[in-house]
């Protein structure tokens, strides 16, 4: 059985793009430089392990989708994480600080940075071919 699936290859080629500079750039400064991404963005890392451990799946996501530019559908899952992460990260996060008033000035424009991934993902990743049902495969 083939399913017919709708790729957007220009916009999955470039959520590739903006995820190695974005994420992978981001990643490498908080492991190299945390201390200029503390004072540019404002972020309060006191912990070393929890931001290294930020900074180190940033830079995967990168190193990642560097392999995306060249094989797009099959590296989609790496965007499907994205988009699933930062929506959850909104939802479980960001939503409830915002209801309680609590929302730090530093969260607004990664939760702008985010947003933008999410609707980029949402759009480039193509759904019917990452959630078709696989067969003539051996495990």
């Amino acid at each position: 059985m083939s399913v017919e699936i709708n790729v957007r290859w220009g916009w999955l080629k470039f959520m590739y793009i903006y995820t190695i500079v974005g994420a992978g750039a981001l990643g490498l400064a908080i492991i190299v430089v945390p201390e200029v991404i503390k004072s540019v963005l404002g972020w309060p890392f006191e912990e070393p392990i929890a931001s290294g451990i930020v900074g180190s799946v940033y830079i995967a996501f990168g190193i990642l989708s560097i392999f995306g530019l060249r094989s797009p559908l099959k590296f989609a899952p790496i965007l499907l994480l994205q988009l699933f992460y930062k929506s959850i990260w909104f939802i479980g996060v960001i939503l409830p600080l915002l209801v309680a008033g609590r929302l730090p000035n530093y969260a607004i424009f990664i939760s702008i940075i985010f947003a933008t991934y999410i609707v980029g993902d949402l759009i480039a990743i193509p759904f019917s071919y990452v959630f078709a049902k696989q067969s003539g495969q051996n495990s």
